[in-house]
């Protein structure tokens, strides 16, 4: 087992000893965030690890403020917003390396009756791996996750109204040791603290903004990544608090800066998990490739537009699509080449596709599940790619354009079959409302952008 990981019997034994004082229970929510609760050892070996714990289902109905909004279908006002029941995932027990005397898993939510909540995210990509198994196929991945450090703390930026922010590094320091060595306090405490809670870490380097930085999570069954995607995320903003600093994950904090991405690296392996089934004798672009790579690659390029939702769930998210950012603007691959949306890298064992969508805002259970369900469709319905794209595929006019916008995505979602095909109606109609919901709170808002622009001159 990596270093980290316990089994329940090493948990209740380490909570016997007093090594263990506090254990987070957590799941997932519509924006990716862990909540949950903090429970004494004690209580949590007496009581939480036989029968699990409750939470108020209106979590998984709010938005960001934690307002209960109305029109789901799932719970309500008039439902009485009722409890569900979050069962310990046992697989994903770990120390919180982070944390003194801490240990954390993550929850499944079932009904009282113990049925699956298919609202619940880390249930929806759950359904996807299915699917893939059902075909013999076991989903891995890899991912590349980008962040801004500031000199703030979260109190400050507050007070601050969110202006005037002040980055940890003062120039753009893709790969530049002498900034990763600033800092180290933080993404190398960070680095550290996963590995050391059972999320195996390649690394960390330096991005293409002051103060960003990007965390290189290594390869694993796609659950699996998910689950170390959120943790990552959770234990950065605590290391930093914890040293009066501050990280964002938001996709563009800054119109003059570069986004953060969540750039995912897929492959497709056997049933045994002990062999990619991507590389073959087929020939593509200059890949030696399986029919399985063909048609997933198919799959995702053809589905991408209507499923941008699932991997850029805010008006800000599309602030990163900019030319010219090494964030995509035309869905399209290549090989090797960070102007495309889609890009395909490695060889042999190695050889996977990395869709470079997403942002480092996405909920990581979502987005693996989008980028799964489109490849499978492809699987299914044996679509072939396109040719891939050589030069700059950001001065290409011909190609298919990523949605611009939160409002185009919605509408693309509404008319996908396929979303509706491979999540569940359902659950589409959840988040489109969640969708809309965010739409229409950011319409509703005047921004700073408008006073400064309109307040005299308008």
């Amino acid at each position: 087992m990596a270093a980290g990981r316990m089994t329940r019997e090493e948990l209740l034994d380490a909570i016997r000893q007093e090594e263990i004082e506090t254990v987070l229970v957590a799941m997932p929510d519509w924006y990716g965030r862990l909540l949950g609760k903090r429970l004494t050892g004690r209580f949590f070996a007496e009581t939480v690890a036989e029968h699990g714990w409750h939470a108020c289902d209106y979590v998984l109905a709010c938005d960001m403020e934690m307002d209960p909004v109305p029109g789901y279908a799932f719970t309500s006002w008039e439902k009485g917003y009722g409890d569900v029941r979050c069962l310990p995932d046992w697989k994903t027990l770990r120390r919180a390396a982070w944390l003194p005397n801490t240990a954390i898993v993550l929850s499944d939510v079932v009904t009282e009756a113990g049925a699956p909540v298919e609202v619940s995210p880390r249930r929806i990509l759950q359904r996807q791996v299915e699917r893939a198994r059902e075909m013999g196929l076991v989903p891995k991945g890899g991912a590349e996750l980008e962040l801004y450090l500031f000199r703030e703390t979260y109190e400050s930026a507050r007070q601050k109204h969110w202006h005037g922010l002040v980055p940890f590094g003062g120039y753009i320091e893709d790969y530049h040791l002498l900034a990763g060595t600033r800092e180290e306090p933080v993404v190398g405490e960070l680095v550290r603290a996963l590995d050391q809670s059972g999320i195996p870490m390649e690394g960390s380097k330096g991005e293409w903004g002051p103060g960003q930085q990007e965390l290189n999570l290594e390869y694993c069954d796609l659950l699996e990544q998910a689950d170390r995607n959120v943790l990552a995320k959770h234990a950065a903003k605590e290391i930093a608090y914890a040293r009066g600093l501050a990280v964002t994950f938001m996709a563009k904090w800054d119109e003059r800066a570069a986004g953060s991405g969540l750039h995912q690296h897929i492959s497709l392996w056997d049933a045994r998990g002990e062999a990619n089934v991507f590389p073959g004798e087929g020939r593509l672009g200059r890949i030696a490739c399986a029919d399985a790579f063909r048609f997933f690659l198919g799959g995702i390029l053809a589905h991408a537009a209507e499923l941008t939702a699932f991997w850029a769930p805010s008006v800000n998210s599309y602030k990163r699509f900019q030319s010219a950012s090494f964030a995509p603007t035309t869905i399209a691959w290549s090989i090797d080449n960070r102007t495309a949306g889609i890009r395909v890298v490695g060889e042999g064992e190695t050889l996977r596709i990395e869709c470079r969508i997403p942002g480092a805002d996405a909920n990581p259970y979502i987005a693996w599940a989008a980028t799964l369900a489109a490849g499978l469709a492809g699987i299914a319905g044996r679509i072939e790619p396109p040719p891939p794209f050589r030069g700059d595929v950001y001065a290409a006019r011909e190609l298919p354009r990523v949605p611009g916008s939160l409002r185009e995505t919605i509408g693309l979602l509404e008319s996908s079959r396929l979303a509706k095909e491979a999540f569940g109606e359902d659950v589409v109609a959840h988040y489109l409302h969640f969708l809309r919901t965010e739409q229409r709170k950011f319409d509703e808002v005047v921004t700073s952008w408008e006073r400064e622009r309109f307040f005299e001159r308008g």
